[in-house]
């Protein structure tokens, strides 16, 4: 694995913690705890613990590690698989500005990252990292609809997914609100504001934020429980 990789193997998380200036914790929320409090006493006094487990906050994560650790959560998305993830990053008042910046510039490589307040944790997960599945919903119900219209499946995900990747794009390089470019796209009498009045009339918004809405709810009681 080095040879291949230049990747330092170790036999535990107990090794790793010993000689790694940062340490991701990247187990199921569950046990993240756990796993930190087992690895708590191998770390550094400098160390730096990065935790990528969903719903498990700063405050729990110095009880397990000590309060003079140096801690980071981070919300990354599963578009990260593919170098277009979007991560927030969330230190703790130990942590300096340079190892914030070492932290945004590794999440950076596989996608954008922002520093994020911990009480914006939940609508990053509302937006971000839940959101790439209500978009394949989206996706999905486009091709079914080009399908419905004679289309073959495999250009209708095609069409769909590109369709929705530069439309992303636009917003993103363009600077323009998306309303404006929505307005863009619609031509007095013709298709697409017969399809967009559509999707207004059957609530698509409301039941968008309503999703969120529920999807933030439910990571706040996460945090809690």
């Amino acid at each position: 694995m080095h040879d291949q990789y230049g990747i330092n193997a170790a036999q535990s998380a107990q090794e790793v913690a010993q000689v790694a200036d940062i340490v991701f914790g990247a187990v199921k929320p569950g046990i993240m705890v756990k796993v930190l409090s087992e690895i708590s006493s191998s770390l550094s006094k400098d160390s730096l613990v990065v935790s990528i487990a969903a719903g498990v906050t700063l405050d729990q994560l110095a009880r397990a590690l000590g309060h003079d650790r140096k801690i980071i959560r981070a919300m990354p998305n599963t578009p990260s698989l593919v170098n277009a993830g979007m991560t927030s990053v969330t230190p703790n008042a130990l942590v300096t500005p340079e190892d914030t910046a070492d932290v945004l510039n590794i999440f950076r490589c596989f996608g954008e990252a922002e520093v994020i307040a911990e009480p914006m944790i939940h609508p990053v997960v509302g937006v971000s990292g839940s959101s790439p599945a209500y978009v394949f919903m989206f996706i999905e119900a486009m091709a079914d609809a080009a399908v419905l219209g004679g289309m073959s499946r495999a250009q209708a995900y095609k069409f769909a997914a590109q369709a929705v990747m530069g439309s992303a794009k636009m917003v993103l390089e363009t600077g323009k609100h998306p309303g404006e470019l929505k307005d863009m796209v619609c031509s007095p009498g013709g298709t697409t504001i017969e399809a967009v009045r559509v999707l207004e009339e059957r609530g698509f918004r409301a039941a968008v934020i309503e999703a969120m809405t529920k999807c933030m709810e439910k990571s706040e009681a996460l945090s809690k429980s």
